[in-house]
């Protein structure tokens, strides 16, 4: 007999935890690991299918691209710099960047404001909680989505875009009071450095694929992407579940600074499941799924999980850099000649379709791609 406990989550929370501004968040359901780790088993909801937690036993052999000769204008460093680009895409869609021009000073603030958020009690982060239907706010393990195959982890998750100046710092205000105005401030600035980075990232993927360098930096240059502080705290049974489960990213490209201290991201390329090492002063790029359509396919969404461990928590910055949302996503002609793989579509539309409709996993542009073209769903202008 399954000895599992089913009481996933602490609805209403108790021990010292004050019901009232729990109500005032919403109720609902709630994530309190430090709850969950005074058992021996994890919860049943935790638990994922073992298809989807075989060990990586080997370390990915991803490149380390140097972005310095790039963005100094060296042609024959950006041309090597391409092509490690090309031959990552063209294989798992992950690659690794240094001398990216975005400060550790910046990218270490962010990381204290991370781990400031997460340490907070329950009902001070139940403040930013993610409102249904929205992109933005605090999610312990998804739980307000999902009743199954949960991940064990916290997000906070909110928007940025240049039209909007202080739009981070503003949501800070608004969510979590005028004392968080300095972690507003530190994630505003990382998020312009990271604008700025997946700008000039997306002119080099151009490059490798050999077509004109401006093309995808013009339709990335007014987009409205997403922020996502990630915490995975320790895990009493880390074989049996997940951080974040097998999927690929329906945006169009992630730039992620990993914990350096634990690593816990992995990648599935040669058909099999490879860790990734943390570098120092390093970011993670992954190709999502907007990207390989904008691609005609020519590059692969990286299929990605992250593992949790017994004792040592971890924890991430993901930057995802999507298009304007009435952007109609197309692959350029160059790259279309023989055939088109997907059908147009904007990325308001992928999103109504990841957030209502299916659950993100290895598939998902594929079923989207079918949903777009079925009558219940609207096409693109």
């Amino acid at each position: 007999m399954d000895s599992r406990p089913t009481t996933i989550l602490l609805c209403p929370p108790v021990g010292g935890i004050n019901n009232e501004n729990v109500a005032a968040a919403g109720g609902g359901v709630y994530f309190d690991s430090s709850s969950l780790r005074k058992q021996t088993r994890i919860p049943k909801a935790f638990v994922w299918p073992r298809s989807d937690r075989q060990v990586a036993i080997e370390e990915l052999d991803a490149p380390v691209v140097d972005l310095h000769g790039f963005l100094h204008g060296d042609e024959a460093s950006t041309r090597r710099a391409a092509e490690l680009v090309r031959l990552a895409c063209e294989r798992h869609g992950f690659f690794q960047v240094t001398n990216h021009g975005v400060a550790e000073q910046r990218v270490r603030d962010a990381m204290d404001c991370t781990d400031a958020f997460f340490k907070l009690q329950l009902p001070d982060k139940l403040r930013a909680r993610r409102k249904p239907g929205s992109l933005w706010g605090y999610s312990g393990a998804h739980a307000d989505r999902f009743s199954s195959k949960l991940p064990w982890k916290e997000t906070l998750s909110f928007g940025h875009h240049d039209s909007d100046e202080s739009i981070v710092v503003d949501y800070f205000a608004s969510t979590m009071g005028k004392s968080f105005d300095r972690m507003g401030k530190v994630y505003q600035m990382y998020c312009e450095s990271m604008k700025k980075l997946s700008l000039a990232i997306m002119e080099l993927l151009a490059i490798s694929l050999g077509i004109d360098r401006s093309h995808y930096r013009e339709l990335f240059e007014e987009g409205r992407s997403i922020m996502r502080c990630n915490y995975y705290p320790p895990c009493q049974e880390p074989e049996m579940t997940m951080g974040t489960g097998p999927h690929c990213d329906p945006t169009a490209l992630t730039i992620l600074n990993q914990d350096e201290h634990v690593g816990g991201l992995e990648v599935f390329a040669s058909n099999k499941w490879q860790a990734v090492r943390p570098l120092h002063n390093a970011l993670v790029i992954n190709i999502g799924d907007t990207f390989m359509a904008l691609s005609n396919g020519r590059y692969k969404s990286c299929l990605h999980r992250a593992v949790v461990h017994r004792h040592r928590e971890r924890r991430s910055l993901a930057y995802f850099a999507c298009p304007r949302e009435d952007k109609v996503i197309r692959p350029p002609a160059d790259l279309s000649a023989g055939g088109r793989l997907y059908p147009d579509f904007t990325w308001a539309q992928f999103v109504e379709f990841t957030q209502h409709h299916y659950r993100a996993d290895v598939r998902t542009l594929h079923t989207f791609a079918n949903w777009i073209q079925s009558s219940s769903a609207p096409t693109a202008a």
